[in-house]
């Protein structure tokens, strides 16, 4: 029996289209602007939020110019995000057809064709450094094309080298946090880079432990092969035990008032809530547990409450 290979065959056992041919069938009869957004993963957006984290601690977010220079920040890396994603997707989709969950997503599903996917994306990459360059600093369209060519070279080579590509998606937190201090023009100190790149990190880390742990040794990502659970818990440990230190010894070094060593208790909470999440079995997509998790909200919002009021009230 003859195994469909063209975009004119088959399936003999159902006479439907073979996989490739109905993906297109699909996307021509099914494809919306919404698909197209949802192909852009606007919920993974929330981690352009470390944009603010500079400004923020800065205390300039109060200020008209601190605060539109930083939403720029914040628009310039979506657009950049959502184009990235596109690109990886059009390049990963017939292993995201075989992948259980990354199935669904709209280009894998065929509700985007592949070639839209690229130009589309192609646009939104060159659109994000020409939104950064607004900002009035040629540094911002910089770090913006700084992450460009990091998640390159992230989806099309950095990806498939081990222990290098954990460090590779963790540079893409700490170039988001960079930026929001490039954005309003403040000093970033090394208590902050080495807080922003533990943490970051640690998620990568807990995101690729779900992951092994949940393909059962069939994942369609050959790197995954090459880690253990036991080695990507360690990285998770190392980091979280490594950035609480550090953190501490941030907090209570020189800075007026109680509300700093107070953020320290819910900090610690937020660390050992994730942990205990991805040893459940949560956290492949860490945005998610922000977004669904009430103890991690709570957690949140304590954390923020006690540096706002030590940034901003003190």
């Amino acid at each position: 029996m003859r195994t469909p290979t063209g975009p004119g065959d088959r399936d003999p056992g159902t006479g439907r289209p073979a996989d490739g041919e109905a993906a297109a069938v699909v996307a021509a009869r099914r494809f919306s602007p919404v698909a197209l957004l949802r192909a852009c993963r606007p919920r993974q957006w929330l981690k352009n939020a470390l944009v603010f984290a500079a400004p923020a601690a800065a205390g300039v977010l109060v200020t008209p110019r601190g605060l539109l220079d930083t939403l720029i920040a914040f628009a310039a890396f979506c657009l950049a995000a959502g184009g990235t994603y596109l690109l990886n997707d059009a390049a990963d989709v017939e292993a995201d057809r075989r992948h259980p969950r990354k199935r669904h997503r709209p280009v894998a599903a065929g509700l985007v064709p592949v070639r839209l996917a690229r130009t589309a994306g192609v646009l939104l990459v060159v659109l994000a450094p020409a939104l950064a360059a607004l900002s009035g600093d040629w540094r911002l369209p910089a770090v913006v094309a700084g992450y460009l060519a990091l998640t390159f070279s992230y989806t099309y080579w950095l990806k498939h080298q081990v222990v290098v590509d954990l460090v590779a998606v963790a540079g893409c937190h700490v170039i988001r946090a960079f930026a929001g201090a490039v954005a309003v023009d403040v000093p970033v100190t090394s208590w902050f880079l080495v807080v922003v790149s533990l943490g970051s990190l640690q998620l990568v880390a807990g995101k690729r432990e779900v992951e092994l742990r949940a393909s059962g040794g069939g994942s369609t990502r050959a790197i995954l092969a090459a880690y253990t659970p036991g080695y990507l818990a360690g990285v998770r440990a190392m980091s979280s035990g490594a950035m609480i230190v550090t953190y501490c010894l941030w907090a209570l070094n020189d800075h007026p008032g109680p509300f700093y060593g107070i953020s320290i208790v819910p900090f610690v909470l937020i660390v050992l809530r994730h942990n205990l999440l991805v040893d459940r079995g949560v956290g492949e997509e860490p945005e998610e547990l922000a977004l669904r998790d009430r103890h991690l909200q709570v957690f949140i919002a304590l954390l923020l409450s006690s540096l706002l009021i030590g940034i901003y009230l003190t």
